[in-house]
């Protein structure tokens, strides 16, 4: 380090005081104000408060339908499928392999990209192009 690469130390601001006497300009109150929910301890309101008004997260209509029966599927493309190390593809093996995390409620094979590998396919589902492109190149398709 060279006298011309000296920087000067960073100013450190010092915490307000409170509470420390009329003169210091945060006394008596200290910065709150005279009475109120705001000024006690543990004061405040909780988020989306609106002093007793119905919040706006009640007044907004619920939109939409959750079904709870749904099947979550866990989509494969074909460009996935290529970078499979091993000939009989299925969950276990693609967890392994890193090219999906988890496996919901079974895969879905979909054709999106081209498969470059013969290989057999065990999964949930597989669109119709999907299951075409794996057969034309003498894999096998295998419905979990």
């Amino acid at each position: 380090m060279k006298l011309d690469e000296l920087k000067p130390a960073q100013k450190v601001e010092s915490k307000k005081r409170l509470g420390r006497g009329v003169g210091s300009g945060l006394g008596k109150t200290s910065g709150k104000g005279h009475k109120g929910q705001k000024a006690r301890t543990g004061g405040g309101v909780r988020r989306g408060f609106e002093g007793g008004q119905t919040p706006l997260y009640r007044r907004l209509p619920k939109r939409g339908f959750n079904n709870k029966f749904a099947r979550n599927y866990t989509e494969v493309t074909l460009t996935m499928l290529n970078k499979s190390t091993t000939e009989v593809v299925d969950a276990q093996s693609l967890i392994e392999d890193g090219i999906i995390s988890k496996e919901n409620d079974g895969i879905v094979i979909l054709a999106t990209g081209k498969l470059e590998k013969k290989l057999t396919v065990k999964a949930r589902r597989f669109t119709a192009k999907a299951k075409e492109q794996i057969e034309q190149l003498g894999g096998k398709v295998e419905v979990i």
